[in-house]
């Protein structure tokens, strides 16, 4: 049988989520493409192997950057077995009604428009190769409705529904799609955002990082339209 080399498509690379995915990832001998607003680091980069990674740095809410990037991709490896839909941000403190437009739409455009924009440029390369996996990311806290947390919440809301309708378009088609929900993770900029709070019982990246791993494997082929809890010791 010949064995295909997996290519394994990160949103969000460079922070503490997307590089501890695209280590394990690497481990397991895949091409990673590797897109992110910001550069990755040298040293993050100096931990994969250069012949297997493509990183792009790129506006993820804009479609045409992405597309050229899963151009690029493609032209690259020749498939994308695996999205990782890892971009994402967090705000909270306003009340529905104090939310101006343009905070709305912050919440809207990096949680909601980033995937949009990937689902459209991949899903084509995955029907015409006859299969892949995406795994999106939730989050824990939007399965219902906090105060000063709207446009957050709203935003992680339609990861979950987006999940589930694309899991309903595209289960027949060879193609899963399923979602993590983790709470609050264990990096250092919560550790800095929060210093009365108890990091133990946050979600470590790399634990996080083991659970998308296992939904975008073919151990988790018969899981489709899943919200997976992800939620440490909390």
């Amino acid at each position: 049988m010949t064995h295909i080399q997996k290519t394994v498509l990160l949103t969000g690379a460079a922070g503490n989520l997307g590089r501890a995915l695209a280590q394990m990832f690497a481990h397991d001998g895949a091409n990673l493409v590797l897109l992110d607003r910001s550069p990755l680091s040298d040293t993050a980069l100096a931990a994969l192997e250069p012949a297997l990674c493509l990183p792009i740095a790129l506006d993820l809410c804009d479609a045409g950057q992405v597309h050229e990037a899963i151009e690029q991709a493609i032209a690259r490896f020749g498939r994308i077995d695996v999205l990782c839909n890892l971009t994402g941000g967090f705000a909270m403190g306003q009340t529905v009604y104090e939310t101006s437009d343009s905070a709305w739409d912050v919440m809207q455009d990096i949680n909601v428009l980033t995937l949009r924009n990937t689902a459209r440029a991949v899903v084509p390369q995955m029907l015409l190769q006859g299969g892949g996996k995406i795994v999106n990311v939730g989050a824990y806290s939007a399965q219902r409705g906090l105060a000063g947390m709207g446009a957050y919440i709203a935003a992680k809301s339609e990861v979950l529904r987006i999940t589930e309708a694309m899991s309903a378009e595209l289960r027949m088609k060879n193609i899963n799609v399923n979602c993590v929900l983790p709470t609050i993770l264990d990096t250092p900029q919560n550790r800095a955002d929060m210093p009365d709070a108890d990091p133990t019982r946050w979600v470590h990246p790399q634990d996080l990082a083991r659970v998308i791993a296992f939904l975008a494997s073919d151990a988790a082929r018969a899981i489709h339209g899943a919200g997976v809890p992800v939620t440490g010791l909390s």
